[in-house]
């Protein structure tokens, strides 16, 4: 995917399409887009369907097809962010967390990828459910506030606050541990878990989620 990210808070990702090729993306991600570009809208089977839904996605998807030409599209995310390319291949797998998708070249895929520790999935943050890209092609994720990355070195930790985590390669390993006293936990504004992350791999932390934003604005909302 040729792709130029443009904007600032509210960011915009517009994509070069050859004729003929067709790039994939969330319901309601496309903004514009040239009048050759073709709209067609697939669930991909049941168990695709399934695995979209527990993943926070849309059961359904949009393909675009340049169509007598090059076209383009422009994807926006949906929260105040960043939007993160990345490009994924038969060594770089990704694992990002539920409702990050943005958009896809077809040749990449979306699959389910479980927690197997029982505590991680509870406590971590990000559930038992996230998002494995697989194939070769560009992803594009939406992140809340800033976006921070780190390469960690075979065995290096980072501990991160639950939520902060947007993506990582899938040679991170992730576990939970508890913030250590009483006192900390209870007055400390950290809760009582965070997040561990352990390397070889490159990891992708945003500096505001989803829950952290929805909190923030949750004052100023009308009550019903």
């Amino acid at each position: 995917m040729n792709y130029e990210i443009k904007g600032g808070s509210f960011p915009v990702a517009v994509a070069n399409v050859p004729s003929g090729q067709t790039v994939r993306c969330q319901r309601g991600a496309m903004a514009w887009m040239s009048g050759n570009m073709e709209m067609a809208t697939k669930g991909g089977g049941i168990g695709k369907m399934f695995g979209k839904m527990m993943t926070g996605e849309s059961i359904f998807e949009n393909l675009y097809t340049a169509q007598g030409g090059d076209g383009f599209i422009s994807f926006s995310s949906g929260v105040p962010g960043v939007i993160l390319p990345i490009e994924i291949n038969a060594d770089n797998t990704i694992v990002a967390q539920k409702s990050s998708f943005l958009a896809c070249d077809n040749s990449v895929e979306m699959e389910i990828f479980f927690q197997k520790k029982f505590g991680t999935g509870v406590f971590g943050g990000e559930g038992f459910i996230m998002q494995k890209f697989v194939g070769n092609g560009t992803v594009l994720l939406q992140a809340g506030g800033s976006l921070i990355d780190y390469e960690l070195a075979p065995g290096e930790v980072m501990i991160v606050q639950t939520g902060t985590l947007c993506a990582m390669e899938s040679t991170v390993s992730m576990d939970i541990v508890s913030v250590k006293g009483l006192g900390n936990m209870l007055a400390g504004g950290e809760g009582f878990f965070n997040t561990k992350l352990t390397g070889p791999g490159k990891i992708w932390l945003q500096t505001m989620s989803l829950g952290e934003l929805a909190g923030a604005l949750a004052p100023y909302l009308p009550s019903k």
